[in-house]
């Protein structure tokens, strides 16, 4: 019995730890969107239409896996649109509506309370317990970012932009909760729905929806044959273009969902934090912008949040279904 124990103990860190893992790699690509579309808006595209083109290019990456599991579309349609408009269009629409009336600095900390208003999801909503290391995780998170983006070089109030901004961090709470939707197999026997499926869905649903928004038969579609300039040196805009749809888009919703599934939507939501950090050290990197002592320091402190919430028992349960005791204990991350 103590062996199965140690047993089952090992195979939860290690399941933990892939997760980490992945939750790391998307960290990595959504970071990096921001590095690969700047010299894109300064070489003359719209910033909406960048969003678009990154959202339709990676559902069209994904038709072909979208066809492979068009069942998806009767058996889970809420699913498939509520990701699409929330976790895909929503989140683009609502934030770039937000920095054209405040400082992008501010925004993207409204954006990212996400996370804390996923805890208050999970606790208020579903109630399940949230772990005070999940909790402390967030607060020394948010912190750390307001130092990253240095919030305070920006402040200005307007109520208009704030609410757009608080919109895109509800967006962003809905694409963790619907990524670990059917994660596991519901009580009446229902098959779990393919994560692949879903995201190729719900960039399509986005993609629909941002071509209203984005209208980009008005683009300037001459700026992609040609080159921008990434910090003084020319790069081909087709191959931005490649790592905004193939990395920051279709690995990183892909890789960004499977880590949800394999950890806590609180602790993924944490680490997705990091996003930030990544971006500022990209753009530091290969953009030659300045990265000062608040930099560091909210760096540092995104780390030490990301490592506090993701201590807290995050794994999947391990234990096959036949094996499950008739009165099982939540699990310390409240969620099961």
């Amino acid at each position: 019995m103590q062996g199965s124990t140690q047993s089952q103990n090992g195979q939860g860190t290690g399941a933990r730890g892939v997760g980490l893992g992945i939750a790391l790699v998307s960290a990595l690509a959504f970071g990096g969107s921001g590095v690969a579309a700047k010299p894109l808006i300064e070489a003359g595209l719209d910033p909406l239409h960048v969003v678009w083109l990154r959202v339709a290019g990676g559902a069209l990456v994904m038709l072909p896996v979208a066809w492979r599991h068009r069942a998806l579309v009767l058996r889970r349609p809420a699913l498939l649109a509520g990701f699409g408009l929330l976790a895909v269009a929503g989140v683009q629409a609502f934030y770039f509506a937000a920095i054209s009336r405040i400082p992008v600095g501010v925004a993207l900390l409204i954006e990212y309370l996400g996370p804390a208003l996923l805890l208050g999801w999970v606790r208020f909503v579903q109630r399940k317990p949230v772990t005070r290391a999940a909790a402390a995780g967030v607060v020394l998170a948010v912190g750390g970012l307001a130092c990253v983006v240095e919030v305070w070089s920006g402040l200005s109030f307007d109520p208009v932009g704030v609410l757009l901004g608080l919109g895109a961090a509800c967006c962003q709470c809905g694409y963790f909760v619907l990524a670990d939707q059917g994660s596991d197999a519901d009580s009446t026997g229902g098959e779990v729905p393919d994560p692949l499926g879903m995201i190729a869905y719900g960039l399509l649903v986005g993609a629909v929806v941002l071509t209203v928004v984005a209208r980009p038969w008005g683009m300037d579609w001459s700026i992609l044959a040609g080159s921008a300039s990434m910090n003084g040196t020319r790069v081909p805009a087709w191959l931005l273009l490649c790592w905004i749809v193939l990395l920051a888009t279709v690995v990183a919703y892909v890789t960004g969902v499977l880590a949800v599934r394999r950890l806590s939507p609180q602790v993924a939501g944490v680490v997705a934090f990091l996003e930030a950090v990544v971006a500022t050290v990209l753009a530091w990197v290969l953009l030659g912008e300045r990265l000062g002592p608040p930099q560091l320091l909210g760096g540092a402190l995104v780390l030490v949040g990301a490592f506090i919430a993701q201590s807290s028992r995050s794994a999947r349960p391990s234990t096959p279904p036949g094996l499950a005791p008739k009165n099982p204990v939540p699990s310390e991350s409240g969620v099961a």
